[in-house]
């Protein structure tokens, strides 16, 4: 447990002190009772040597705090559950209780990934990793012991949707492993749901669990090869998004010519109009002016002094409520006025960065912010 507790404290760059800050902080506007400053203090330390065991009480806050999962947080190995003597029963009332998922149970799991998914861009997802844990057991559950098809597709599709949405997430939040084991358990899913779309989506974002590895190349592959998957039958705002991804990986692993190229092809594919929500794919949102912020980070990347025009112009319409989209936009254009030695302007946006990174409680986003201050 210690180890799990220090390593998700210093991935959020907080101190002791400051986590005893924000429990103290979270407590209040919760209204629920803690120990006093200076006890809280000794918590933490012990708790962190391992001379004191976690309660579950402070467990929970703290995984609402610090964005990770009971196990994560505790080091903990589930104990494998005993068999019955007889698990015939068990086994037939799980699935009977498996097959009377219908349309209205599966939309109720959709409607629960869809808030998880509002939720986290409006406010980070630290707060929501026992929501999503829940919830991915909850739609797990309903698969492993559905038996015919028609009743296991369904379940499927919401899964893969789900899985991605928790994988990312566990990628903002640092969680490097789990965001991995997210994306297998998403393209398991997809292809038990004979959902081509989702698996290529599913593949793509998981090239950048390999980038922020420090294997882009890597990640380049993955992402082809996620087009592949999906060829010309997949829609033109996942293509569009396919393209301009492998851009972002091509940048990463210095290959600029290719990486012009993909870019003009999501620019060539993605489609007029401002509607940003795929309905064949809801976990997609791109439009003119996502792909323009894309545009700029893979310009910024490149070196290209024009990345700042496709940036600004972002900025002034990008939706309000994309709060971890914003702090990236902020970190990509203070990106791009290094690029262009403007360091004024480079700072102001990483404050802005900063600050916005600080709310959704984005690991991610911090430690890009870091990288770039290092350059000032």
């Amino acid at each position: 447990m210690s180890a799990g507790l220090r390593s998700a404290r210093t991935a959020r760059g907080w101190s002791q002190e400051r986590l005893v800050r924000e429990i103290e902080q979270y407590a209040r506007k919760n209204v629920m009772d803690v120990a006093s400053t200076a006890s809280l203090r000794v918590y933490v330390s012990e708790w962190e040597n391992g001379k004191r065991t976690l309660s579950d009480r402070y467990a929970g806050i703290l995984r609402k705090l610090l964005g990770v999962t009971d196990a994560e947080l505790r080091g903990a190995v589930p104990a494998p559950v005993a068999a019955s003597v007889d698990g015939y029963d068990e086994l037939l009332s799980r699935i009977d209780a498996a097959g009377s998922v219908g349309e209205s149970m599966v939309q109720a799991f959709n409607d629960q990934t869809e808030l998880l998914r509002t939720m986290d861009r409006q406010r980070g997802a630290a707060g929501l990793v026992d929501q999503m844990t829940g919830h991915l057991a909850a739609l797990e559950d309903a698969l492993n012991f559905a038996v015919l098809p028609s009743a296991r597709r369904p379940v499927a599709l919401a899964l893969a949707g789900a899985s991605t949405l928790a994988a990312w997430q566990a990628i903002d939040s640092g969680a490097v492993e789990r965001a991995w084991r997210h994306y297998e358990l998403a393209k398991r899913a997809a292809r038990d749901a004979e959902a081509p779309m989702y698996l290529a989506h599913a593949m793509a974002e998981q090239a950048y669990v390999l980038c922020e590895a420090g294997r882009p190349a890597l990640g380049v592959d993955l992402v082809r090869d996620a087009r592949r998957t999906v060829g010309q039958s997949g829609s033109a705002r996942l293509r569009a998004w396919l393209h301009a991804a492998e851009a972002e990986m091509c940048a990463y692993a210095g290959m600029p010519d290719d990486s012009r190229r993909a870019l003009d092809a999501a620019l060539a594919t993605i489609p007029a109009g401002p509607e940003d929500r795929d309905p064949d794919m809801l976990s997609i949102f791109l439009n003119d002016t996502h792909l323009a912020r894309w545009q700029g980070n893979v310009l910024a990347m490149l070196g290209d002094g024009d990345a700042v025009t496709s940036l600004y112009g972002a900025l002034e319409d990008m939706d309000p409520s994309f709060v971890r989209a914003r702090a990236g936009l902020h970190t990509d254009l203070a990106h791009a006025h290094l690029t262009r030695a403007e360091y004024d302007d480079a700072h102001t946006h990483l404050r802005q960065a900063r600050l916005l990174a600080g709310r959704t409680g984005s690991v991610r986003q911090r430690r890009r912010v870091d990288m770039l201050s290092a350059r000032l």
